[in-house]
């Protein structure tokens, strides 16, 4: 790497943190959160439910195995989430410009400059992490060829911009399930492709009840759920012909929201690879993936709904269930790549119930 690209990383509470630039020579602002996986770069930047944000990478190398190709298999790209690097820039401690691993097509820098999105490497993420771990999470930019203004991401409707513009249809199966797009990854719909189910993918503001359909998903995305007004109102209307509902991350707090609850922003958010999730009643623990900044406050849910999962560390909601209806929802992510895959089991669940 070309180490006289000298750029910066400032927060909203005036740090300052000194490194260098990859990837695109371009400033940036957005929200900055930190995620702890170890592996994972290629699916967290293609990740939606990062829109809007800059990513900060605990695990001190990055680059290592470069960047696999963009082929296909059902329509879908094998090895990213989406179909672009969704996250505003990248921060990590030691980039690796000289990958080696056997998939490998181009380096991750090259990959960012492709996509027109900048990098920062060179500074301290411990130190990073442990602010953001202390003050929650915050505004920042990364400075690179000129200063610019705090952006703000929690103010827009991020799911309009990541969601599909018209339905798409992936016929693999007879069961047909409805899946909302509000910043879906990959990676459920191979789940749901690999158990020979048909998925209709639709705009998050789709009027989806007048399709014919077995069952109904909600997917993850970005932002405040309560900028989804509209999809909400469909799931309320879902909700009344009682068919199987199912929903991961953003699609927990929609269906808390169209069940009469609330939701709240939190602190910090849950992003990583390694987050325990206790079952209410079986007291089991799951490790979990996560990428959320938003939950369900649990006191508001009607009494027809309960909590489903609870997070052993800070006792956030991390899924909900109707009592006696086919409905439930969780935090996490069952169908994570690069793992952990303890819960994917929930996607039979959701198909037996259909």
């Amino acid at each position: 790497m070309d180490r006289e690209i000298k750029a910066k990383l400032v927060l909203q509470d005036g740090s300052v943190f000194y490194g260098y630039a990859f990837g695109a020579a371009k400033s940036s602002a957005g929200e900055v959160v930190f995620n702890t996986g170890m592996v994972g770069y290629p699916e967290s930047l293609t990740d939606p439910s990062y829109k809007g944000q800059i990513l900060t990478l605990t695990y001190p190398l990055i680059g290592n195995y470069g960047v696999p190709p963009r082929e296909k298999v059902d329509e879908l790209l094998k090895y990213f989430e989406s179909d672009r690097i969704q996250i505003q820039g990248l921060i990590i401690s030691d980039y690796c410009a000289k990958p080696s691993h056997w998939n490998s097509v181009q380096t991750l820098s090259d990959w960012m400059k492709s996509e027109d999105i900048p990098g920062i490497y060179g500074i301290d993420t411990r130190e990073l992490t442990k602010k953001l771990r202390t003050k929650g999470t915050m505004l920042g930019k990364i400075v690179i060829d000129k200063d610019i203004k705090y952006y703000d991401p929690n103010k827009v409707n991020l799911v309009e911009e990541v969601s599909v513009k018209e339905p798409v249809t992936y016929e693999k199966g007879h069961t047909k399930v409805v899946l909302i797009d509000t910043g879906v990854k990959n990676n459920i719909i191979r789940s749901f492709l690999d158990r020979d189910v048909t998925v209709i993918r639709v705009p998050w503001d789709y009027n989806f009840n007048k399709l014919s359909f077995d069952g109904l998903f909600i997917s993850n995305g970005p932002g405040d759920p309560k900028m989804c007004k509209e999809t909400i109102a469909n799931v309320r209307v879902a909700m009344d012909n009682a068919k199987p509902i199912f929903g991961i991350c953003l699609g927990n707090q929609i269906l808390g929201l169209a069940a009469g609850g609330d939701t709240y922003k939190l602190k910090f958010g849950h992003r990583g690879q390694n987050q325990p999730c206790i079952e209410v009643g079986t007291k089991k623990c799951y490790i979990t993936s996560q990428n959320h900044g938003f939950a369900v406050k649990t006191k508001s849910l009607p009494r027809s709904w309960e909590p489903w999962f609870v997070n052993a560390n800070d006792k956030t909601n991390e899924g909900i269930k109707h009592k006696r209806k086919p409905f439930f929802s969780v935090q996490f992510h069952p169908e994570a790549t690069p793992g952990p895959v303890d819960t994917g089991f929930l996607f039979d669940k959701f198909i037996e119930m259909i």
